[in-house]
């Protein structure tokens, strides 16, 4: 038993001499003040992300209701404005300036017609409401299918033209641009706003229709 109390002390001394004098190395501390910045940004990060994603406008929330009168008359009123446009093409996208002084073709139109342009454009964010149809208590289950491919066909035509205006409003003063251009991409912004009220018209044949 005394050897082994006199050995204790002996084992003992080197840890308890040598450990106190260990610097921590400064790589070290330097990589974990880096890897603790780096979690913490990605923290902040993905709160961010989920605060974003969790929040939505109240109107948001209601998506499973069926669409009110209001919203169903927003759908004809945009479409009745569509068809406006198309018959008065020209005359809807030219722009003359006061006491008779130059005119312009101008794309603009088209963004205002299809609802891009304010809040208070009938067919602004319209997508909202035809999201509400499914839970429509009197709608042609028979239509469905076409108006589930109507509204696909209507984000198309709507996003095309839309780029399709944006490139005519600047194709004048873009390099090698000039009124052709403009013309160019007017007419097909067009062509997309024919397609995106064949697609329209479809949707209110669905949601004007009751089983």
């Amino acid at each position: 038993m005394k050897s082994i109390i006199f050995l204790l002390p002996i084992v003992a001394a080197p840890c308890s001499a040598f450990a106190p004098a260990r610097p921590a190395p400064q790589r070290a501390a330097t990589t974990d003040l880096s890897a603790t910045t780096d979690r913490r940004v990605m923290l902040a990060s993905t709160l961010s992300f989920a605060a974003a994603a969790s929040w939505a406008p109240p109107a948001a929330h209601a998506a499973d209701k069926p669409p009110t009168a209001e919203e169903l008359a927003r759908i004809r009123t945009g479409y009745n404005n569509i068809v406006y446009l198309l018959d008065n093409w020209e005359k809807e996208t030219t722009v003359c300036r006061e006491n008779g002084g130059e005119c312009k073709r101008d794309a603009d139109a088209v963004r205002k017609y299809l609802g891009l342009r304010s809040t208070t454009d009938p067919l602004f964010q319209i997508e909202k409401v035809f999201a509400k149809v499914k839970y429509m208590d009197d709608i042609d289950p028979d239509k469905l299918d076409a108006f589930f491919e109507a509204t696909e066909n209507w984000n198309t035509a709507m996003n095309m033209s839309n780029s399709m205006a944006f490139i005519s409003q600047f194709g004048e003063y873009n390099p090698g641009g000039g009124k052709d251009e403009v013309l160019k991409y007017l007419n097909e912004a067009q062509t997309q706003v024919i397609l995106a009220e064949k697609a329209l018209k479809t949707i209110l044949d669905a949601v004007e229709s009751s089983a």
